[in-house]
């Protein structure tokens, strides 16, 4: 059930909720992935509010989209827009990454909602292409959205999905870079310096689009306009790990945290002071 904010944009709404939920997840003593989920609430709203067409993994369908999570690791926020959505019951949420549980540290394949069980980073985008090819080949119209970290794409088997998918002209395919700098091991450009990034894009054939990761409009517009005839599209979404978290913004501690009860409460007043 979503939280009450303007009922003209349901993307509004859906990303405060993922955010809160991705909060009490973070009550889990196992830790929850707290900066990647954050980072991507508002690409994920807007995904799962306004622009896949049944995206949860209901199986081979002439009139559906793909989303997958390359970043397996951000699972907590995969799970509050499912939840959300009412993919998954929300009381679900409450058993991350419990002994049992459907909800794992990434996301499994036995999860409603889930096509490909993710999180073995590198590999996703390789996936993408594969449905973006399949869609094409059987006449449907379908579009495979991949949302990659950043640090992963320090991955070499990014770029060879990345050559592949312009070679073979995958215009119905669209990897989504959460920009926000980090990686485990701390800033990824002290790790391994990605930039300049839209111009490594932009030299393997595909149109590349740099946006504001957190502006609902901006996101809009780069995955609902129109595709680029045979050509995939790169959109590098600039984001900030943690975002609206007090404490834990652009932070590498923000990694992987179990929030007490008070850093909670913290949390989400900060998240009602951000909506008034």
């Amino acid at each position: 059930m979503l939280t009450q904010a303007p009922l003209h944009d349901v993307a509004t709404r859906l990303a405060e909720d993922i955010r809160r939920k991705v909060i009490e997840m973070s009550a889990s003593p196992n830790g929850v992935h707290i900066g990647g989920s954050m980072s991507i609430a508002d690409l994920l709203a807007v995904l799962y509010g306004e622009v896949l067409r049944r995206p949860a993994g209901e199986g081979p369908s002439a009139e559906r989209d793909y989303l997958i999570l390359s970043k397996g690791q951000a699972s907590a926020g995969l799970y509050a827009a499912l939840a959300s959505t009412g993919v998954i019951p929300e009381a679900e949420c409450a058993t991350y990454a419990e002994e049992g549980s459907r909800l794992g540290g990434h996301p499994m394949k036995r999860l409603p909602g889930v096509d490909f069980s993710t999180g073995a980073l590198g590999h996703g985008l390789s996936l993408g292409l594969g449905v973006a090819l399949a869609e094409r080949r059987y006449g449907h119209d379908g579009r495979a959205f991949v949302i990659l970290g950043d640090g992963e794409l320090q991955e070499g088997s990014n770029w060879e999905a990345a050559m592949a998918a312009s070679h073979l002209g995958a215009d119905n395919l669209t990897a989504i870079v959460d920009r926000n700098k980090w990686q485990i091991s701390g800033r990824t450009e002290d790790t391994m310096s990605l930039e300049p990034l839209a111009d490594k894009w932009l030299s393997f054939g595909w149109r590349v689009l740099s946006i504001d990761g957190h502006d609902h409009d901006q996101i809009r517009q780069a995955l609902q306009g129109p595709v680029e005839p045979g050509r995939p599209t790169a959109v590098i979404a600039h984001t900030v790990k943690a975002r609206g978290v007090p404490g834990l913004e652009d932070t590498k501690k923000s990694h992987s945290a179990t929030l007490d009860q008070d850093a909670r409460l913290l949390a989400l007043a900060a998240l009602d002071g951000e909506r008034a």
